[in-house]
């Protein structure tokens, strides 16, 4: 099993940033009925304000390829879109477990 955990930092207000990050997330949290080898999606939203990440994001696939998979689906590449003018760090980390 491969776990994906990313983290993105966001730039604007806070407002606006809880609210782009509250869209990503619905739409993150869609992807497991679309992605087949999608097997689990966790995330969440940083509620501590003295911090500055606002999201992090846990997925399990079954193999590393299937990150690839996983990243180049559609319904993925249509969610990174929501944040993709907003984003202004993303930090990655893929394992195996």
């Amino acid at each position: 099993m491969t776990k994906h955990i990313v983290m993105f930092k966001l730039q604007g207000s806070q407002d606006e940033r809880r609210e782009v990050a509250l869209r990503f997330k619905s739409a993150l949290d869609a992807l497991p009925d679309q992605i087949d080898v999608l097997q689990s999606i966790e995330v969440a939203l940083n509620e501590n304000p003295s911090e500055d990440w606002d999201i992090v994001l846990t997925a399990i696939v079954p193999t590393m390829a299937d990150v690839a998979t996983y990243a180049k689906h559609p319904a993925h590449v249509a969610a990174a879109a929501i944040i993709k003018d907003v984003k202004q760090l993303r930090a990655c980390v893929d394992y195996n477990y």
